[in-house]
């Protein structure tokens, strides 16, 4: 599951998940990406990851599409809250090979800090 979470930051897409990631959650994130793009030419992702139980093959796929349709060049900077450190090994694997991104993990309790992060401050 997936909701859409306000961080008061116009350009930011964020979103907390638990559970399977569906199609149509991945949908609402990457609809949202779009229209924030086309607003503001280049975005910021923050998530919050309170559980992870997988992702739906559909929800790649969509996924996969956003990317060859879009891509990531409009993406600056990303901050995850996890308590998972598998993902932190991942993000910081992602952080290497996108270099024009700049990724960061957070604990779940420091919000304020990701958002800080986003922010440039």
């Amino acid at each position: 599951m997936l909701e859409m979470i306000d961080i008061e930051m116009d350009n930011a897409v964020a979103f907390q998940m638990s559970g399977k990631i569906t199609e149509g959650d991945m949908a609402l994130v990457l609809n949202v990406a779009k229209e924030k793009i086309s607003r503001y030419g280049s975005i910021m992702l923050f998530e919050k990851i309170n559980s992870f139980s997988g992702v739906e093959f559909s929800a790649l796929i969509e996924e996969f599409k956003y990317l060859f349709d879009v891509g990531i060049s409009n993406i600056d900077k990303v901050a995850i809250l996890t308590d998972k450190k598998w993902i932190e090994h991942i993000v910081n694997i992602e952080d290497k090979i996108f270099k024009s991104i700049d990724m960061k993990c957070f604990a779940l309790e420091e919000q304020s800090q990701a958002i800080a992060f986003l922010k440039g401050l």
